[in-house]
């Protein structure tokens, strides 16, 4: 794979198959990267609002001060097929979150780390990794888990662009987000990818530490909807611009699942792009009796009974997992 070419637009490509951010002029570029770092003096970056100021190295919730924290950039190959395509998904995993979700699968970097047990990362090395993946045939730049540094991705978001960067932006988030620091993305990002995660406050408030989780997920879903619309793929069948929306099926909560899915069909459209995701099992801080109700796997007649509800509330696009013939080639050599 180190070899693999860049999957990058050809001249004159339609506008829907080249980045958003083409569009945006320096001076546009310049008052947005002033503007996030202006945010980070009193921060209300996510709904925690700490108003803590980060450009001065403090932290509060995030565990976050002035330069995000990396926890790993590499081609990720267990993304959905029209990301990871045949060269991968180019993703930048960030340390810490702004919830707390007990049964996190990213426990190690999302909890584990402590502050400055690992040291932050400035802009220009955040775009060298951009531009790194970008070299190595991803398809996309996909940042993991941003939430909490949105300010930063866009000062190293300019900083890429006027360094070459061509790809498409997916913002793969928990959608614990606020409408402004999306409004700070527009035109950055191409494709958003929002893991829906609950519906009711008492089980946020259980499982994620977040009662107010569900009132800002639906306004940051929605959001996330005007500015990239429904799913649109080039001749490929790779991702090049719209909305993504997951939700990880948990055991034993599929009314969680109906009430989200409902509100997708409902709100946002039939056409919309769901992916049901099965691979929950007991992590983080589930175990013993320890959050017992959900110290199991998925049962797999769970996980077709959500499918069933999605399919009986009339989403019609459903993520199936279908190889490209380029990644099913490559495997056989």
């Amino acid at each position: 794979m180190s070899s693999a070419r860049p999957h990058l637009p050809a001249p004159g490509a339609p506008a829907h198959c080249r980045p958003s951010y083409l569009q945006l002029s320096d001076a546009e570029l310049d008052r947005r990267r002033q503007e996030a770092l202006q945010e980070l003096e009193d921060c209300r970056a996510c709904p925690r609002r700490c108003g803590v100021n980060r450009m001065a190295g403090k932290w509060a919730a995030c565990k976050t001060g002035r330069h995000a924290v990396v926890g790993s950039a590499f081609p990720h190959f267990g993304e959905e097929d029209c990301l990871r395509g045949w060269n991968g998904s180019g993703t930048i995993f960030f340390s810490h979150c702004n919830l707390r979700c007990v049964f996190c699968q990213n426990f190690s970097i999302s909890q584990g780390v402590r502050p400055q047990e690992e040291p932050g990362e400035d802009a220009e090395s955040i775009a060298n990794r951009m531009l790194d993946l970008q070299t190595r045939g991803c398809h996309n730049i996909n940042f993991v888990t941003p939430e909490h540094v949105v300010p930063q991705v866009v000062e190293a978001l300019v900083l890429a662009i006027r360094r070459g960067l061509r790809l498409p932006v997916v913002y793969n988030t928990s959608a614990y987000d606020v409408v402004e620091a999306l409004q700070l993305m527009e035109g950055l990002v191409d494709i958003y990818m929002p893991d829906f995660k609950y519906w009711t406050p008492e089980r946020s408030r259980t499982y994620m530490k977040a009662q107010d989780y569900p009132e800002f997920a639906r306004a940051a879903v929605k959001e996330m909807h005007r500015q990239v619309g429904g799913l649109v793929t080039d001749g490929e069948g790779l991702a090049k611009r719209g909305l993504i929306v997951r939700h990880l099926v948990m055991p034993g909560q599929l009314d969680e699942t109906e009430q989200i899915l409902s509100w997708v069909a409902r709100e946002l459209g039939a056409d919309t792009y769901v992916n049901l995701m099965d691979q929950y099992h007991p992590a983080g801080k589930v175990g013993g009796d320890r959050y017992a109700e959900i110290n199991r796997p998925l049962s797999a007649e769970e996980f077709q009974e959500a499918r069933r509800i999605a399919r009986n509330l009339g989403l019609r696009h459903l993520d199936e997992r279908r190889p490209h013939r380029k990644l099913r080639m490559l495997r056989m050599v």
